[in-house]
């Protein structure tokens, strides 16, 4: 085995388990799972498995590990595969089940430490797929601080329909087309059989590909597999890869904080705004940097957004799949566009720098990957907002709005929970210009910070998405189109503004000036707040831990 590097120790972190009489017993343990003596000299390395069957995303993962693991053998490590949770968004979407997902994520982050602590592992291969799960197992590896490497396990493949490609997104607006008498129960049946044709992350600039892609730039990710698609032989390969990979990392000591640096960071939310990104990176990037004790603020999002480049139109904010960014050269190319924007310089998973990977990739083909010089906008993807409404900031996804709501004001209607929202628009009482607060649906205060994609899935799909804004403490799926403002904070169960307006109330919302108001005085604010009261919330279980010990959402939002 290669000495390590100076500075770093010297022996495996595994020989606290397989060395010296007093570790008897362990070794008795490990050969009663078919470990032989001479395997204890190799470096124990972990396989961090997402792996269920309900998750579409993480349908392939036990392939992957096999491959991994085949990768680790013959590079002289020992592998052991665990697992932990998955739950999926898309199912969760719409009622109780959606309070679970944001928790899910430090729940994940606990369990791998937990795994990787108690049994001294040297190095792990994260094996994840969607939305929380790649941020979760990112925490884990910060905290822990061994030498890790994420495989993300990839995309599904498109639906096609009428010679079109259609993803996840499509099938969400189904219910506010066929409220709209746009579409017959027919054609709802045949496209929900159709757009999902099999595993992997939905086909979209979502949560889950989202973060696959920030992971490549982070570089704890190897080149190109955050969107190398979940059934491809190559997908196959790059597990093989990373098994190969990562023991190698061990060798040379090379830690996640080494790699995950301020600069990395700073690349990736450079990358975040260049391809129209979830507004849920806003939350999954920062409780990231917060195990690095790397502060990362709302501000330092909207300096960059000003200054870069929206070049990558993938679905919700355009036309093309996730499958097709592939296609275009996706991450590298991406960085190979932006140039001298990017810094690259942090050290990656793999043998080369992200500025070494860019300069072999391919150009931008110009209509997927636009020049620098021809962008869809100036300006990066994602928008963050102030004002009297949200004096801690909220965030919309630019890339995802049409251009004529850059600017509205219309009447609040008022719902504190998203079930009553979700009747209202059902029920036709949502009226052309409104202003939909929807509220108590905070980190705290949901708990959770819920998800709005039901309601909004059904205003695009109803034709409302063009003319009514819907702002929230909760959150959005990264799937989301139209005047869709979340992360409002202060949240309501604190005593945020978004508490005190009330029906009538009018609100200004204005994106070309970065503001969201609404049309009270200071002095009618102050009045109504002396008069609030937080509403009593009668918690059990995971929430009520969650609720109790959350951040707020420009923190993270996530277990302190």
């Amino acid at each position: 085995m290669e000495p390590m590097r100076s500075g770093k120790l010297a022996t495996l972190r595994s020989s606290e388990v397989t060395e010296g009489v007093e570790c008897v017993g362990h070794r008795a343990l490990l050969h009663a799972v078919g470990v032989n003596r001479s395997d204890l000299q190799k470096p124990m390395i972990a396989i961090a498995n997402s792996w269920n069957e309900i998750l579409a995303g993480s349908f392939r993962q036990r392939e992957l590990a096999e491959a991994a693991k085949a990768g680790i053998r013959e590079s002289g490590g020992l592998p052991f595969e665990f697992n932990t949770i998955a739950a999926c968004d898309g199912i969760a979407q719409g009622h109780r089940g959606m309070r679970y997902i944001l928790p899910s994520r430090d729940i994940i982050a606990a369990s791998v430490e937990i795994m990787l602590e108690a049994h001294r592992f040297d190095g792990v291969v994260l094996l994840a797929s969607c939305d929380k799960i790649i941020p979760a197992m990112l925490m884990a590896a910060a905290r822990v601080n061994i030498p890790a490497i994420l495989l993300p396990a990839g995309p599904m493949e498109d639906g096609i329909i009428d010679e079109k490609r259609i993803s996840f997104r499509n099938v969400r607006e189904l219910t506010g087309k066929f409220m709209a008498g746009e579409i017959s129960a027919d054609e709802v049946s045949l496209i929900e059989q159709i757009a999902c044709p099999g595993p992997g992350a939905c086909s979209m600039m979502g949560t889950a590909n989202t973060m696959a892609c920030l992971c490549e730039v982070l570089g704890m990710a190897i080149p190109y597999s955050a969107t190398t698609p979940a059934m491809s032989k190559m997908k196959m390969e790059e597990a093989y890869e990373v098994g190969v990979r990562i023991v190698d990392l061990v060798k040379q000591n090379r830690i996640p904080s080494e790699i995950m640096t301020a600069a990395a960071f700073r690349d990736a939310i450079i990358v975040d705004m260049a391809i129209g990104g979830s507004t849920n990176s806003l939350l999954h990037l920062p409780a990231i940097a917060n195990e690095l004790d790397i502060p990362l603020k709302l501000a330092e999002f909207q300096d960059i957004s000003e200054c870069t480049p929206y070049i990558a139109p993938i679905n919700p904010g355009g036309p093309y799949t996730v499958n097709q960014f592939h296609e275009a050269g996706g991450i590298p190319t991406i960085l190979r566009t932006l140039g001298d924007r990017i810094d690259g310089t942090s050290p990656t998973v793999t043998v080369t720098t992200l500025k070494e990977s860019a300069q072999i990739a391919r150009n931008p083909d110009g209509d997927v990957i636009r020049p620098i010089n021809n962008p869809v906008t100036f300006d990066g993807g994602l928008v963050i907002l102030t004002g009297n409404l949200a004096p801690d900031g909220a965030v919309i996804k630019k890339s995802a709005l049409n251009p004529e709501m850059m600017i509205h004001r219309g009447p609040a209607v008022v719902f504190n929970s998203m079930e009553s929202a979700s009747d209202a628009v059902r029920e036709g009482k949502i009226q052309l210009g409104d202003v939909m607060i929807i509220r108590y649906e905070g980190p705290i205060g949901g708990p959770g910070m819920r998800e709005m994609h039901m309601i909004t899935a059904i205003l695009a799909g109803s034709g409302l998405g063009k003319s009514v804004a819907l702002v929230t403490d909760g959150r959005f799926s990264g799937s989301t189109r139209g005047l869709c403002i979340g992360h409002v904070s202060p949240e309501a169960q604190q005593g945020g503004p978004i508490a005190l307006v009330e029906n009538g109330d009018f609100v200004q919302i204005n994106i070309l000036q970065r503001r969201i108001d609404v049309e009270l005085s200071t002095t009618t604010l102050k009045e109504r707040l002396a008069g609030w009261k937080p509403p009593v919330q009668n918690l059990r279980g995971i929430l009520r831990l969650y609720a109790n010990n959350t951040s707020s959402a420009p923190n993270g939002a996530g277990i302190l």
